[in-house]
């Protein structure tokens, strides 16, 4: 945000509902992406913000993508790292992976909140970047659960500080994981009906090499092989060699170099 503000740009980051400061909604367990599509738009519309660059890590493609769908004439470019976009469709999770995958078992109601309730939240977010730097898929054995995977003398990585730690671990100390479990993780079948899943606006894939998310079944194939440009036509694709799932907060002179390039090419 500082290196877009600092180059004339207005950088907004909004929390999902239920995240870090934001209220928590009335009924977190009905929360969904499409509540925060319409956030996105609220927040826009009253700043009176014809166009805006969209920039999500994670699961915060896919509403990132879904918006500049919904929204066409509202989004000038769209940045994500870490997930490509992945049209709509029902998950080949369960078909390809063990029960002991986390997603698995964060979408299993009562067993995420069983596993972290053993832990504070500072300890469960220290886990959270421990495991998900690492380039395997987290993976838990029939009889263990996901924040075992995870030994106590095991260091932060060398990019995320203890005062990183700390504000993070404040921040899910206030909010909980009620709703962070909701969205995304089982919220996965949401449905949108989109028409046309196309995405027609320029767009910029940043994925560390090193990212266990290329475990996953199909998407190394799906990338590499430039599949995911039937999807997303206009869709640039830039490697970090030895990042990880978190390349922001990894690289992030770089990143925000690239960030900056893009939004220079299409304003």
């Amino acid at each position: 945000m500082i290196a877009l503000a600092k180059v004339g740009f207005r950088a907004i980051a909004p929390d999902y509902r239920g995240y870090g400061l934001s209220d928590p909604p009335p009924e977190p367990e009905k929360a969904s992406l499409r509540d925060f599509i319409d956030d996105l738009l609220g927040i826009i519309d009253v700043l009176a913000i014809p166009k805006v660059f969209l920039v999500g890590k994670d699961f915060g493609a896919k509403p990132a993508y879904l918006f500049g769908i919904i929204h066409p004439e509202r989004v000038l470019g769209i940045v994500t790292m870490g997930v490509p976009y992945l049209p709509p469709g029902p998950s080949e999770y369960r078909k390809h992976l063990p029960e002991g995958f986390y997603i698995l078992r964060w979408q299993e109601p009562g067993r995420a909140e069983a596993d972290f309730g053993r832990l504070d939240a500072k300890t469960v977010v220290r886990n959270v970047y421990i495991l998900f730097s690492r380039s395997e898929i987290p993976i838990a054995a029939e009889n263990q659960e996901i924040m075992d995977l995870v030994d106590k003398s095991t260091p932060l990585p060398p990019w995320f500080t203890e005062e990183d730690l700390a504000n993070y671990g404040a921040l899910y100390e206030k909010s909980g994981f009620r709703t962070a479990l909701q969205v995304p993780y089982r919220s996965f079948g949401e449905e949108f009906n989109l028409t046309d899943p196309i995405v027609k606006q320029p767009a910029l894939l940043i994925m560390g090499s090193k990212d266990y998310v290329y475990k996953f079944p199909g998407i190394g194939d799906f990338i590499n092989s430039g599949k995911v440009k039937e999807f997303v036509p206009k869709l640039d694709i830039v490697f970090l060699p030895e990042g990880t799932h978190f390349v922001q907060e990894q690289s992030p002179e770089e990143v925000n170099q690239l960030i900056l390039k893009f939004l220079a090419k299409h304003i």
